[in-house]
């Protein structure tokens, strides 16, 4: 309607000036009359044709909203049917749950009822208990009394009795034990480390050189004896007083003997002597230049000797001063085994077992090399302290790593192993040292040893007898039969081995023997 009226309203306004203008044209041309009458048949067609208008656009309007509202009834009725469905089910969960809750509700009540049962039951069982074990501890105590009577001794007397069988039995049980169990470990461990050991020895040759602390200088004839002594002994006094070595000249046919502790003094005064007899030339003050040109040829050569050991083995970045110490080793003997040979060997061998064990190759034979330059000190200050100790505190001031340092220290137990590497090095030192002919020693250190293996057996009840055989290798003991059992026999043994392996120093291992027999001796007449 409201649409109606404002086209109502425009068709006039646009007839009414419409109507102006004609009329206004009208009575400019002087017809306005026929204008008029135009001008009414037109507003009237137009008005029609605007009512025509007015009522299509009307019915599409209606039509319009018709279908908007449809569309709007379509989505209203489908959320109401999703809120119906959701309804539903929430229903049918609520109806679940009161159907589960009333049946847990009656199986409850039948447990409460059953649980109530069993505690009456367990009421009266416990109730029987304790009836019972009243009994059996008045029957106890009452046979206790009668044991105290029929054995004459207290309760407290018997069991320190028991006890004390108890703790002789599990002793000797516990021995037993353990010595099987050391043995079943040893027979695992030794195969692997005996292995590795024998596979790194096998791999490793070396020539060893016993140095004494003589040296023989040949000449040509015996007149160059006299030469070298001089007037009234002269020659020979320069010599001396140069080198600080020994000269022997005696009887030996074409030879004079070099006698001195220090190797590098022997090396340049047998140099120096070779020199001044090649030369022809021998007299004080030639000795002096000659020895002083030959100590620093040493001294070169003892570098020289340093580098191409360290290039041998594979050693790089090693400090200046430390491949000094290297060289002097050629000069040095331990044992009677060259210092130098045998740092080469333990280097060797500790490269070869630290592959095997998967560990660094190059710094275990860095550590091989150096643990024992301590055993050539450059002063009397370094001689009072142990040759370990001297060569860990070099290492460290030389930058060496903390690894290598601590297996030089370690080598000889003066301090704790902190690395893998330490023990290859204690390992393959003895290995190179220990093995027969590689190294002398004293008669009288060795006899000592030997005694002294036999008095620590004799330190131990029931030992009649005690030999140290295989040049100290093992030891055999032998008890006597009514005081010594088998088991006894077997944990004996034991003890004595632990013992050795504390209070001794010795290379290699020990083994020891226990023998127990018993004899029966009858005479017939």
């Amino acid at each position: 309607m409201e649409t109606n009226t404002i086209l109502y309203i425009v068709g006039g306004v646009v007839l009414g000036i419409i109507l102006g203008y004609i009329i206004a044209k009208a009575l400019e041309k002087g017809n306005a009359s026929k204008l008029i009458l135009n001008a009414e048949s037109d507003s009237k067609s137009i008005l029609k044709q605007a009512k025509l208008d007015a009522e299509s656009l009307k019915k599409d309007k209606i039509l319009q909203a018709k279908e908007k509202f449809i569309e709007l009834k379509a989505e209203h009725e489908k959320v109401i049917l999703s809120r119906d469905k959701k309804m539903a089910e929430a229903e049918k969960r609520i109806r679940d749950k009161e159907s589960q809750i009333s049946s847990e509700l009656s199986k409850s009540k039948k447990t409460n009822q059953s649980l109530e049962s069993k505690e009456k039951d367990y009421d009266f069982k416990l109730e029987f208990l304790d009836k019972k074990k009243e009994e059996v501890d008045k029957a106890h105590k009452s046979q206790i009394k009668q044991l105290e009577v029929i054995s004459a001794l207290s309760a407290e007397e018997a069991k320190a009795q028991l006890i004390e069988s108890l703790k002789e039995e599990a002793k000797t049980d516990a021995m037993a034990f353990i010595q099987n169990h050391v043995e079943e470990a040893k027979l695992t461990a030794q195969q692997e480390a005996k292995k590795i050991i024998i596979n790194t020895i096998q791999r490793i040759g070396t020539e060893e050189a016993v140095d004494n602390c003589v040296s023989v200088f040949n000449i040509e004839s015996d007149d160059v004896k006299g030469r070298i002594i001089g007037r009234e002994g002269r020659n020979i006094r320069a010599i001396e007083a140069a080198t600080g070595v020994e000269i022997i000249v005696d009887d030996t046919p074409e030879a004079i003997i070099l006698s001195c502790f220090d190797s590098v003094r022997r090396e340049i005064a047998r140099l120096s002597l070779h020199k001044l007899v090649t030369d022809g030339r021998i007299h004080p003050a030639r000795i002096e230049e000659i020895v002083k040109k030959t100590e620093k040829q040493i001294e070169q050569e003892i570098i020289e000797v340093g580098k191409r050991t360290v290039i041998d083995l594979g050693i790089h970045g090693l400090n200046p001063e430390l491949i000094k110490m290297v060289g002097r080793m050629k000069y040095r003997s331990s044992y009677g085994q060259n210092l130098l040979q045998h740092s080469r060997e333990v280097a060797k061998l500790c490269g070869v077992m630290a592959a095997e064990l998967g560990l660094n190759p190059k710094l275990a034979k860095r550590a091989g090399l150096l643990h024992d330059i301590g055993k050539v000190p450059s002063s009397e200050a370094d001689i009072e302290t142990p040759h370990a100790i001297l060569g860990m505190q070099w290492a460290e001031k030389f930058g060496e790593k903390p690894e290598v340092c601590n297996a030089i220290g370690a080598h000889h137990d003066e301090i704790e192993m902190t690395t893998l590497l330490s023990p290859i090095i204690q390992v393959c030192d003895a290995i190179s040292g220990a093995r027969p002919g590689a190294r002398r020693q004293v008669l009288d250190s060795y006899i000592q040893r030997l005694k002294d293996l036999e008095d620590v057996a004799f330190g131990f009840p029931g030992v009649n007898k005690a030999y140290a055989i295989q040049a100290g290798r093992e030891l055999r003991v032998i008890v006597e039969s009514e005081k010594v059992s088998d088991e006894v026999a077997a944990g004996l043994s034991f003890e004595i081995s632990q013992k050795i392996q504390t209070d001794m120093t010795y290379p290699g291992q020990v083994k020891v023997t226990v023998i127990r027999e018993t004899r029966a001796v009858n005479i017939a007449k």
